[in-house]
């Protein structure tokens, strides 16, 4: 479905926004305060005009099972994050239905328990030697590190390139450029401009990753680059070298800031909870034995942290879509071409599903009252349906792993402004940086 002009959404409500602008400044500087307002005064169907374009705006957990769930094949998701085309074409993201159901499945097998348990073993050996070099009783940027450490992750695990490889650092740089352009405003690969940078890392990493290609297809690496490489499906179809090329250089995007963001607001939460903090602690320093899979399932209360820090500040907070043709949803003509979007975030912030739901209570995943259970929906910061994160399991094992290391010698002190305040768009993060003190013991 190719697509040359927006279709007319004049019979959509929506507030008045800037000229040219819209709402795109609104968008990024207070996000969930401008969709509360629109909610507030037009309903859960709305229309806004944000980045170029005019998109209806569908809220609530119904909503999000609707466009997510996509039973009748509704939605695109490939023209949905059409920004991102230019920098990770070919990603699994950016395919839809059979296409997108044929590619999962071949990348389902770099994520089977075998590949699982050497990705863990990488992970481990990559988080101790990046925590040893870690600041104790002195001011540390927890956002910033967390940001390295992912890089240093995308080195290591994913490529398999040991941490003081020197083309582990310069893939790092390509990777840090080609990110810093997905998440920078201008979208042209104007002269200076991050998304110049952005489209140049982009061609190293396509040569660096092809050249790559037969020595990791014909070896036993256990690396998740290595895996891609000899990746099929249940009838032994693999990929072509330019797909292998494309879904790796998007997968190292799309687990960068998401799993950066996790880190930083548990470590948000552990801070601001010392209680809770003490708990987990405890917890971890109470597992007997290797940090396997097994010790990684019984840690409950990390996972309720983990889990409560992503209902509060979710990764991807906003999920767009394009409509493939005509529909209808409460009662609105929703027309095709129409740019449409969901939002995880307000539904993980919502009094139909959550009690108090703005306070850190990660109790309400305990079993014995399970919030979360009372729409499939209520909690999706993974997304669901055909796309839901094929790395979910991957990014958890990182987080946790990453806390098992961490609380199992130092404490978390927040050293910055209170409360901290977070910029939700593109990717969360604290405006501050998330200033922490960590303390031995």
């Amino acid at each position: 479905m190719t697509r040359t002009a927006d279709p007319d959404l004049s019979h959509i409500p929506g507030p008045r926004g800037l000229p040219l602008l819209g709402h795109s400044l609104q968008f990024f500087r207070d996000s969930y305060g401008l969709q509360r307002r629109c909610i507030a005064e037009m309903g859960e169907v709305y229309s806004v005009s944000a980045f170029g374009h005019r998109r209806v705006i569908l809220q609530g957990a119904d909503a999000l099972e609707l466009v997510l769930g996509d039973r009748e094949g509704l939605f695109s998701s490939t023209e949905g994050w059409d920004v991102l085309t230019r920098l990770f074409s070919g990603g699994l993201m950016l395919r839809d239905f059979e296409d997108h159901r044929r590619h999962r499945r071949v990348m389902q097998s770099a994520f089977k328990a075998p590949a699982m348990r050497a990705y863990l073993a990488r992970m481990e050996a990559e988080v101790a030697a990046a925590l040893a070099g870690w600041p104790t009783g002195r001011r540390l940027l927890f956002a910033s590190a967390a940001k390295d450490l992912t890089l240093r992750m995308g080195g290591a695990v994913f490529m398999g390139l040991p941490s003081d490889d020197p083309e582990a650092e310069r893939t790092n740089r390509a990777f840090s450029e080609e990110i810093a352009a997905a998440m920078g405003v201008v979208r042209l690969p104007l002269p200076f401009t991050k998304m110049r940078r952005g489209v140049r890392a982009r061609r190293t990493l396509a040569r660096r990753f092809h050249g790559l290609i037969a020595a990791r297809r014909a070896g036993g690496g256990s690396d998740f680059f290595s895996e891609l490489c000899r990746a099929t499906d249940e009838e032994g179809r693999a990929w072509s070298d330019e797909e292998i090329v494309d879904h790796f250089n998007f997968l190292i995007f799309a687990a960068h800031d998401t799993t950066a963001t996790t880190l930083t607001a548990m470590a948000w939460a552990l801070g601001a909870h010392p209680e809770w903090q003490e708990r987990v602690r405890a917890e971890v320093r109470g597992l007997d034995g290797p940090l396997d899979m097994g010790a990684l399932d019984a840690m409950p209360l990390m996972d309720r942290v983990m889990r409560e820090a992503l209902r509060l500040v979710p990764p991807v907070p906003v999920i767009p879509r394009r409509a493939t043709r005509d529909f209808e949803w409460r009662g609105v003509r929703i027309p095709a071409g129409a740019r449409v979007s969901v939002s995880p975030g307000l539904v993980l912030l919502s009094e139909r599903h959550w009690t108090d739901p703005d306070a850190f209570d990660p109790d309400r995943f305990s079993p014995n009252r399970a919030e979360d259970r009372g729409h499939r929906y209520a909690w999706a910061p993974f997304g669901g349906g055909a796309h839901k994160c094929i790395g979910m399991h991957f990014a958890i094992m990182q987080i946790k792993v990453f806390y098992a290391h961490l609380l199992r010698r130092h404490r978390i002190e927040l050293v910055g402004e209170r409360p901290v305040r977070w910029q939700r768009m593109p990717i969360p993060h604290p405006k501050d940086g998330l200033p922490v003190r960590l303390s031995a013991g």
